[in-house]
């Protein structure tokens, strides 16, 4: 299926239509950004990768009973999925203490939460994507009730999923963002991207970060942080 007219570009990913209305093209960028889009960066080899770690992960779930938008991968940096209307959340899963938690909180990091927390945040780079609860997205109508249970019951089965692979890969999930689209007939699945940009991911054993916190902190070797995911998951 070929690409048609853009219709959308964002921080990680540029989205293109193609002559079918139900299918678009999701093409992968090296751009690297943080805090909202205040640090910008690059990262070598960032969209191939995260491409591939997405479609691979996302077919995994798909296994194990959680939908998702992913229909072929085109290339190593193009995949076709299915068009959604994107819910305008970020469902964010935390199992241990990082980043945004920690310091709303004052936990040092690394320390395990007594349960798998799940947050909401509005999808608005204007405001910052503020948190919100159940109520304010029931109020403003982004999602029915429905909609919600469905969208926090495939949350924590990704959660559970993902964990477990992980895991035999010396991979510990520490917390991780996504994101939900409705389909044309209103069925929910999963849309956007898991991969070393959205997820925190730490090694089981020494604790090193393989994940975005290494461009958002200025930690350094970035892209050998990114292979090594892809090296875990993929074998490559």
């Amino acid at each position: 299926m070929e690409k048609t007219t853009q219709m959308y570009e964002g921080k990680a990913k540029k989205v293109f239509a193609t002559e079918n209305p139900d299918f678009c093209i999701v093409s992968y960028k090296d751009d690297a950004t943080a805090f909202n889009g205040l640090k910008k960066g690059t990262i070598l080899g960032k969209g191939a990768i995260n491409n591939r770690v997405t479609n691979h992960l996302m077919r995994l779930l798909e296994k194990n009973g959680v939908p998702t938008h992913l229909v072929e991968e085109l290339n190593d940096r193009e995949t076709l999925v299915k068009k959604v209307s994107i819910v305008p959340l970020e469902v964010i899963v935390r199992n241990i203490a990082a980043g945004s938690l920690s310091k709303r909180l004052g936990l040092p990091e690394g320390v395990k939460l007594g349960s798998t927390v799940l947050e909401y945040c509005f999808k608005n780079d204007d405001l910052g994507d503020p948190m919100v609860n159940d109520y304010h997205i029931l109020a403003m109508g982004w999602a029915t009730r429905e909609e919600l249970d469905q969208i926090a019951a495939y949350s924590f089965k990704v959660n559970q999923v993902l964990s477990e692979y992980l895991k035999e890969a010396g991979i510990e999930l520490i917390d991780f963002k996504l994101e939900f689209g409705k389909t044309k007939d209103g069925t929910i699945v999963l849309a956007d991207e898991i991969s070393p940009d959205t997820c925190r991911f730490w090694d089981s054993v020494t604790h090193e970060k393989l994940d975005k916190d290494r461009f958002r902190r200025d930690l350094g070797g970035v892209e050998d942080a990114y292979q090594e995911i892809l090296r875990r998951l993929l074998g490559e």
